[in-house]
């Protein structure tokens, strides 16, 4: 019988089988960032234990860098502690490091696949939950905390479960003005935020073989929002395509071998999956949250749920979420007003992402009263949206174009929400205070539909003003 990617991968990272059942992995590429790198580097001095491999870490600051100016020092002392430290850390110990003054700064899990770094059959860890983001490229990528991190400086190791693997297979053709993270949301929706506990995702159909590689990102960054630790799509000429020249990229003849290598590791025709779960791209619509969970999302010409039609542990969340919420079940989610838009994040702050938003935005104005920010997912990013006139597209409308970061999506920085501000964004999370304001209200959605709220001032269905 033929094997899952997941298990090529780990096959080929496993150090030894440990007693408690647990594999000793090795990880090919190790990406940090300011906020959970500092205690581990300094767990590293405390031991007197040196960076094993420095060549396969790679740092970026996002979460902390202000989006309004980048000169130093910061506004706030704690974000400037925390890149200089960075800073220090890495010149210490021969890590490179994507500064500010680079022009190749910005979110990790963008910044490693526009480098080429992000390579198909790696295992790629990182302190942060949205590292399944690359496995887009057929890499098994998750998240990893503070002693982890530790652990795979020094050893460039780390101890892990092996997983499940389910294969979500999206076939047919999707609607008019549904994109990746309408996927997304829709496949969370169907699963639920617990539904991937225990699973890789594999996914696959027409739908992902017809995605671009930003778009598979999109998807693969939201696993976690499943319950899944890992999510993936199998390498292809896609990928390929994506891959080629980039700065970290094999050359020549290695690129030849490179690409061999690389589509040894997609998945067998014969390999078993513990879970397939198979979706009709005609059922997904352009969708919009109204909880607090990712889960809790509906078509965008839908209602508000009633909690009472539900299954007793949903209807206690989802009574919670109206407490928080404040919106009333049976009423349309179209129409609800908004007072911020938020376009970026690790989820929907690539090229793409802009392009679509922009297309829509051209010639219309952003609502009275509604606070719109594009927040570039990297610098290279917002130097091809320059090159391009699509920041101008932006300004024009009424967004705040900004500088590269993680920006509003956690709201580790300046922007933040307020009060109990409404904002349509296409970050990941809609927890409680997710945006900065213990209430703060967040709507996820995609680019399109952000972009189409923005204007109206209120949630509308892309589809009617398209």
């Amino acid at each position: 019988m033929g094997k899952t990617l997941f298990q090529k991968v780990w096959d080929v990272h496993t150090v030894a089988k440990l007693p408690n059942g647990q594999t000793q992995l090795f990880i090919a590429t190790h990406y940090i960032h300011e906020v959970t790198s500092p205690q581990a580097f300094g767990m590293l001095r405390d031991l007197k234990l040196p960076v094993m491999f420095p060549e396969r870490t790679f740092a970026t600051v996002d979460h902390i860098v202000p989006t309004t100016s980048l000169a130093e020092p910061f506004a706030d002392p704690v974000a400037q502690s925390m890149i200089s430290e960075l800073r220090k850390n890495c010149r210490d110990n021969g890590i490179k490091f994507f500064d500010t003054v680079t022009g190749e700064q910005g979110i990790v899990h963008i910044v490693g696949p526009e480098q080429g770094i992000t390579q198909p059959g790696m295992t790629i860890v990182c302190g942060d939950s949205h590292t399944a983001t690359h496995g887009a490229f057929g890499a098994v990528a998750f998240g990893i905390g503070t002693s982890q991190v530790r652990n795979v400086l020094a050893t460039q190791t780390l101890a892990f479960s092996p997983l499940k693997v389910r294969r979500i297979n999206v076939n047919g053709a999707l609607g008019k003005g549904v994109g990746a993270k309408d996927v997304a949301l829709h496949l969370i929706r169907l699963l639920g935020v617990d539904g991937g506990l225990g699973f890789a995702h594999e996914y696959g159909g027409s739908v992902f073989d017809n995605f671009s590689m930003d778009e598979r990102m999109t998807v693969c960054n939201m696993a976690i929002e499943g319950g899944a630790r890992v999510g993936y799509v199998n390498p292809d000429e896609t990928t390929f395509a994506y891959l080629k020249n980039r700065n970290f990229a094999p050359k020549g003849e290695a690129w030849d071998a490179a690409v061999a290598r690389w589509k040894s590791f997609a998945s067998d025709p014969d390999c078993h999956y513990d879970d397939v779960v198979n979706v009709d791209a005609a059922d997904i619509a352009p969708t919009v949250t109204w909880g607090i969970t990712p889960a809790q999302n509906i078509p965008a010409n839908g209602i508000f749920p009633n909690p009472d039609e539900m299954a007793p542990a949903d209807a206690a969340t989802a009574r919670e979420a109206y407490a928080y919420m404040k919106f009333t079940p049976g009423t349309p989610v179209a129409g609800t007003p908004i007072n911020v838009a938020f376009i970026g994040s690790c989820t929907n702050g690539r090229l793409t992402d802009f392009v679509a938003a922009a297309e829509f935005l051209k010639g219309k104005k952003v609502a009275k009263g509604v606070k719109a920010l594009a927040v570039p997912g990297s610098q290279i990013v917002a130097k091809k949206c320059a090159e391009l006139g699509i920041d101008e597209i932006f300004r024009a409308a009424g967004f705040e174009w900004r500088l590269a970061g993680c920006s509003m999506c956690l709201a580790m920085n300046a922007d933040k929400l307020s009060g109990d501000q409404i904002c349509a964004s296409t970050s990941n999370r809609n927890f409680k205070g997710r945006q900065g304001s213990p209430s703060g209200r967040t709507l996820l959605m995609s680019p399109l539909m952000v972009a189409a709220a923005s204007v109206a001032g209120t949630v509308v269905d892309c589809r009617d003003v398209l």
